[in-house]
């Protein structure tokens, strides 16, 4: 069997927004176009051997190779969020970033955002947020919605907005800054065991690169962080102990946040 390959195709009777956005796609990943002519995206997925990026009339689904599940920008849970911190609620992110308006944060594992967002509204238009993504087609989704999404919520869209992404492996990128380039690394990488989450989390898994903590990364972000590292991973998770992160206990959740002091 030939590589994995990635095409874009449209809509199943594409306008001109549809055509636009394909061929928008294809020049900035450097990849092929695939007329649809009335095929289904899995009968196209199985006869070029290729994972689908499918320009629609105002976002683009991403098929993995026999993902079962298409991936696409949603802002998901970052909404409902936003507007709980805007209140004055907590959020247990946040208490584990610590984070004040200007602040510098790099989210090594971005995937749709959510906490890159809460970051964003949290550090101001003064402050910067970046992610990196290893996998160029998840980049290229991300960062294309958060431009893109149409909300009317106006604090939601400033912080889509303010996020620069950067199509990297997060050790490669880390290992490209200066020491204390960022005030809060972050870290969530995929969870060693499956924590149940809305399909669109799922098709993310499949599509996104999986990933482990390692010692180089832990050693890295440290030298990169000026104030701390934080560490999201499940509540059974060795990492923390393995890596010297202090484990904010929460009772009733899945996952925990883990924090290190730069």
């Amino acid at each position: 069997m030939r590589e994995i390959t990635t095409i874009v195709t449209t809509a199943g009777r594409p306008g001109d927004v549809s055509m636009a956005l394909a061929a928008f796609a294809c020049k900035n990943l450097n990849i092929s176009f695939e007329p649809r002519k009335k095929r289904s995206v899995r009968k196209i997925s199985h006869e070029m051997q290729a994972n689908v990026i499918v320009a629609g009339k105002n976002r683009y689904d991403y098929y993995a190779f026999e993902a079962s599940e298409p991936f696409f920008f949603h802002p998901n849970s970052a909404a409902f969020r936003l507007k709980r911190v805007a209140r004055g609620e907590t959020d247990p992110f946040l208490e584990a970033m610590q984070l004040i308006t200007g602040d510098s944060v790099l989210d090594c594992t971005l995937g749709l955002a959510a906490d890159a967002m809460l970051a964003a509204y949290t550090v101001g238009g003064a402050g910067r947020v970046i992610g990196t993504e290893a996998n160029p087609n998840i980049a290229f989704i991300v960062e294309q919605g958060m431009q893109t999404y149409d909300t009317s919520e106006l604090p939601l869209t400033a912080c889509m907005r303010q996020i620069e992404v950067v199509q990297a492996e997060a050790v490669t990128y880390l290992r490209s800054l200066p020491d204390n380039a960022f005030d809060v690394v972050y870290m969530d990488p995929m969870f060693e065991e499956i924590i149940e989450e809305a399909n669109n989390f799922q098709a993310l898994r499949s599509a996104g690169e999986h990933l482990t903590l390692t010692e180089e990364w832990v050693s890295e972000a440290r030298r990169v962080a000026k104030k701390r590292v934080v560490l999201k991973a499940h509540f059974r998770s060795e990492w923390f102990e393995t890596y010297g992160f202090q484990q904010l206990t929460r009772i009733t959740a899945k996952f925990h946040y883990g924090v290190l002091e730069a």
